[in-house]
């Protein structure tokens, strides 16, 4: 079934060093059948927990820094189409808004290793450095280019499978901002933040 073939590939992906997955001959994925219910309905508040994230950065004192971020941080900025091409980029990522008290509402990380592969007529998503890692697949739907996958921690080896677990469970929306870069938004992560924003730059170029 394609949500078992999934999960297999976010497996092997997470170990392998030559990024292709046997998946040429699988049909395409809509990403609805693969993602949890509780999933789909975190995607459909991506909006709402964009705001939110971005009325508490501001109203700790960040107005400067998001309005240098142009349209990274504009919730409506993202286009759809085209899905980021197979390659390395630099991923940056930005934390928006705080679960809890005492927690930062703005967070800004330097750029990590990412990678995204072309694993027989769909994408892979990786980051490759850092202390939380997603890595998944990217995932066409009618309106939006989806990310679902799992949150690799610390040094754990292999990604643990999608669905067992909704503290490692992720899903994203993958946007091009239209001057080649991308971003993958992810809205109520499970740790810290209200929405994760992670800049895709492919290597060789300037970021924002």
């Amino acid at each position: 079934m394609n949500k078992a073939w999934l999960i297999a590939a976010l497996t092997l992906s997470a170990c392998a060093h030559d990024e292709r997955v046997a998946a040429a001959a699988q049909p395409a994925l809509d990403w609805r059948r693969v993602a949890t219910p509780a999933d789909r309905e975190r995607l459909s508040r991506w909006r709402i927990a964009f705001v939110e994230g971005l009325a508490q950065a501001r109203a700790s004192g960040h107005v400067a820094e998001i309005a240098r971020e142009g349209k990274l941080l504009e919730p409506d900025a993202g286009i759809a189409d085209p899905r980021p091409p197979a390659g390395d980029y630099r991923c940056r990522v930005i934390k928006l808004g705080a679960k809890g008290a005492g927690e930062l509402a703005y967070v800004t990380y330097p750029a990590f290793d990412c990678r995204i592969a072309d694993e027989g007529g769909i994408s892979s998503f990786r980051k490759l450095t850092g202390s939380q890692r997603p890595i998944g697949m990217i995932l066409d739907g009618a309106q939006k280019t989806v990310f679902v996958g799992t949150l690799v921690l610390g040094d754990e080896k292999r990604a643990i499978d999608y669905g067992r677990d909704a503290d490692r469970d992720m899903i994203g929306a993958v946007e091009s901002l239209g001057d080649g870069r991308w971003r993958l938004i992810l809205p109520y992560p499970r740790y810290e933040s209200l929405m994760d924003v992670i800049e895709l730059v492919p290597v060789g170029k300037t970021g924002s």
